[in-house]
């Protein structure tokens, strides 16, 4: 039964039907108000306050949900999320921050980068910072090329946002890596920013 209203609330986005959606954002079950909230956003119709009520949301698959649309309509709610209690929430609230390029969140996405306890959220607060390319989160994405290697590589991918000696030393050292795919993207980097290793 929850699985039906679930597809018929997913359905919603692809109908038209505004008010099908809206009024299975007070299911009982989580995944259905997590559809309901997705097919909201398929028709552009996700407000502020459906995004402030996800947001408070009990069950962590809606905070999530919200964050993994990267709604410009919930903009508003996005860094209060990187402060949640769920990881899989944290690391999605992050992804939202850079996608929609949230100045306001870089100190807390710099503190996610490289205080987080969990390594998939310290990632995407690094991919976040690379995002937004603001000079306030270079030294936190420069304190991740010391993380493990997945992380190293996305700070690489990060570091193409920004400029300086600083950024070509910490590329040139990068080709060194234990990680053969960190090098491979210090190297990539380099070339695509015309900072050509000698």
């Amino acid at each position: 039964m929850t699985e039906r209203r679930r597809a018929a609330a997913a359905a919603c986005g692809f109908t038209g039907d505004q008010a099908g959606a809206r009024a299975l954002l007070a299911d009982d079950a989580p995944v259905v108000r997590a559809a309901a909230l997705g097919a909201l956003c398929r028709l552009g119709e996700l407000s502020g306050r459906d995004a402030t009520a996800a947001a408070a949301d009990p069950a962590a698959v809606v905070r999530r949900t919200l964050a993994e649309l990267a709604d410009p309509a919930a903009a508003a709610s996005y860094a209060a999320l990187l402060d949640d209690p769920d990881a899989g929430v944290v690391e999605a609230a992050c992804f939202a921050c850079g996608e929609l390029a949230q100045i306001g969140a870089l100190g807390r996405l710099a503190e996610i980068a490289q205080h987080h306890e969990d390594p998939l959220c310290r990632e995407s607060a690094v991919a976040a910072l690379g995002a937004i390319g603001a000079p306030e989160g270079l030294d936190a994405v420069l304190g991740a090329l010391a993380d493990r290697p997945e992380i190293r590589r996305r700070a690489v991918v990060a570091l193409a946002a920004y400029e300086g000696p600083e950024v070509t030393a910490a590329l040139r050292e990068r080709l060194q890596d234990r990680d053969w795919q960190v090098r491979q993207a210090a190297e990539d980097v380099l070339r695509l920013s015309e900072r050509e290793p000698s």
